[in-house]
């Protein structure tokens, strides 16, 4: 039982990590590229990769902590612009290549040693490390110093820790998910996303009560880290939800499932793609700048495996939906650990080592994936006619 709940508290651990939040953000921001208007954007990274740059660099040469998280965003506005100006006529794989390309170009470029003044700027492939520009954030904490521990009631409280109690859990833990699920399917109107965000809840305090996190108040990872970043989470999703219930959001879908219907209503069609890249990639540059907060500006970090796994938990979660991204980065990061760590619990070093359980994580969740896009290719949250997309 002691190994059942230690791979139950690595797995809570990742899903309040401040790092599964970052990259809940910039799904939220390829969800309105790839969901809401068709664009098969696969440099999602180089948009985070900008953010996370421009904000560190700020910082180390001595502006302030908002100045230096604009520039980040406004690396990123500029490189919507100088990448869609020349791509967004492009459809499908055409432009599915020129987006990792240049994300590419922007990963290598930053990790160049052949000029002086840009290694001085990016330090190469060894990146900024995080002591240098996370001074300015942590100084904003509120909490102070110590540990907390969130949800203090817990299953020790109930009849000494035993074994039912956290079985019995779990089993609630899968009749909430599972409820969940069919409130996504068969709620309609305001009551869907009521339902969606109650059950949520009360899954998250059940998961809790099983697995209750101790940290750090303020520090690497610590509350402060993740407190802040998961309130941007909610705020995103509330922004792409108003975004996406307007008129504009409506043009969005129209793109996507036929463009050129949509210039025959004398609409600009190309405006309207460069101002769902820009606003996408904004989404993506602030969870850039979380992402490297508790971390290192390190460009390999947030190459191309890292825009597949933002298509990873858009997929799952469901592309085109409000809620799938968050629903999506959890159940990613959060199976990840799981894998990895009952794989180091009850597989012998003599069939897997502990150092290939990560490798062995991301084999079973491309399996995963694979089965999903099969039979359920609209994800959990997900509708199948939203899939109809003009690539």
């Amino acid at each position: 039982m002691d190994t059942i709940q230690s791979i139950l508290n690595a797995m809570v651990r990742e899903a309040v990590s401040p790092q599964t939040a970052a990259v809940a953000i910039a799904v939220i921001g390829l969800n309105i590229h790839f969901g809401f208007t068709g664009l098969l954007n696969i440099g999602q990274s180089a948009f985070m990769l900008l953010g996370a740059y421009g904000f560190a660099i700020s910082i180390t040469h001595g502006l302030p902590l908002v100045v230096a998280v604009l520039i980040g965003l406004a690396a990123a506005f500029v490189f919507a612009l100088v990448l869609g100006m020349p791509t967004l006529k492009l459809r499908g794989d055409y432009l599915a290549i020129v987006t990792i390309s240049a994300a590419e170009i922007i990963r290598y470029v930053g990790r160049s040693v052949g000029y002086d003044w840009l290694l001085k700027l990016t330090h190469g492939a060894q990146g900024i490390p995080g002591s240098q520009y996370r001074g300015p954030f942590t100084d904003l904490s509120p909490f102070g110093d110590g540990n907390t521990t969130i949800l203090s009631f817990s299953y020790h409280d109930v009849a000494g820790g035993a074994a039912w109690v956290t079985i019995l859990g779990l089993l609630l833990v899968a009749g909430l998910i599972a409820a969940m699920v069919l409130a996504s399917r068969r709620l309609s109107g305001r009551i869907r996303p009521a339902a969606i965000i109650a059950l949520s809840i009360l899954t998250l305090l059940l998961v809790l009560f099983l697995a209750p996190v101790t940290g750090q108040n303020t520090g690497v990872r610590g509350w402060w880290f993740t407190v802040v970043t998961w309130v941007l989470v909610g705020i995103s999703t509330v922004v792409v939800l108003l975004l996406v219930k307007s008129p504009w959001g409506r043009l969005l879908k129209g793109i996507r499932e036929d463009e050129d219907a949509i210039r025959s209503l004398g609409k600009n069609v190309f405006a309207i793609k460069m101002q769902a890249l820009i606003i996408g990639g904004l989404f993506g540059a602030l969870g850039g700048i979380m992402f490297v907060l508790p971390a290192t500006v390190q460009p390999d970090s947030m190459g191309r495996s890292l825009t597949f796994f933002c298509y990873t938990a858009l997929l799952l979660g469901g592309a085109a939906s409000i809620f799938g991204p968050v629903l999506g980065s959890l159940l990613f990061f959060v199976g990840r650990a799981f894998i990895i760590s009952a794989s180091n619990a009850y597989v012998p070093d003599s069939v897997l080592s502990t150092d290939k359980t990560a490798q062995f994580a991301f084999v079973v969740i491309g399996v995963a994936l694979m089965l999903l896009v099969i039979f359920r290719p609209q994800g959990i949250l997900g509708d199948k006619r939203e899939l109809r997309f003009n690539v």
